[in-house]
């Protein structure tokens, strides 16, 4: 009786260890994931092929730079209550995580980027990435774009005609201007312990990585 008291009471004290020993690891390579994930920054690049009511304005400068006929058309769009905009927009991502300054060097993976747009701080469309996107632990920029679809009047429609039509050559025009624009998001990156979602959410803006 003595010799099996003796492994059983073993077995319950080694159990615990090892738990704890896993535990510790886990809460490790937790603790590392977070870290890496807040090193991970972004800020907003550009604006790219944008049009209007499907016309590409992103080479124009000005109301003037508009033709007759294009300008027939986006009254017609104006006035049957829809302006719709498409346009490109870029996303500067940059992992610091090379394996210097006590960091691994760690590929982070976005696999979801669920973001709100706000134009001049009014919030508007929102989505997720289409497929995920690799960011290499190189510590240089990496660049992903996102693909925007905005009804101009459905968020601004308290402006007039040529309002709208300043508001979309300030955004995608040939002088464009994205401080107007902001990323209201929240990333999840894939991790070697599952999946984790960013801390919060974030502001991303173009003046300074976010």
């Amino acid at each position: 009786m003595k010799k099996l008291i003796i492994p059983v009471l073993l077995l319950s004290l080694l159990v615990p260890v090892a738990l704890l020993f896993h535990g510790c690891a886990t809460l490790t390579q937790f603790g590392e994931a977070i870290s890496n994930l807040q090193r991970l920054k972004f800020r907003l690049s550009g604006v790219s092929g944008f049009t209007l009511a499907g016309i590409n304005i992103s080479r124009k400068r000005s109301l003037s730079d508009i033709t007759l006929g294009d300008g027939f058309r986006l009254m017609q769009a104006f006035r049957s209550r829809r302006l719709p905009a498409g346009f490109i927009l870029n996303i500067e991502a940059i992992n610091p995580n090379d394996g210097t300054g006590g960091s691994t060097n760690t590929v982070s993976t976005l696999t979801s980027f669920d973001w709100r747009l706000l134009i001049d701080d009014r919030p508007t469309i929102s989505g997720d990435l289409e497929r995920p996107i690799e960011i290499p632990g190189t510590g240089r920029s990496a660049f992903f774009p996102l693909r925007m679809e905005i009804d101009l009047v459905e968020f601004f429609g308290d402006r007039g005609y040529e309002d709208l039509l300043d508001l979309a050559l300030a955004l995608g025009g040939q002088r464009s201007d994205i401080s107007r624009l902001a990323l209201d998001a929240q990333p999840r990156v894939s991790t070697p312990i599952g999946e984790i979602y960013w801390p919060g959410r974030i502001t991303i803006i173009d003046r300074d990585f976010r």
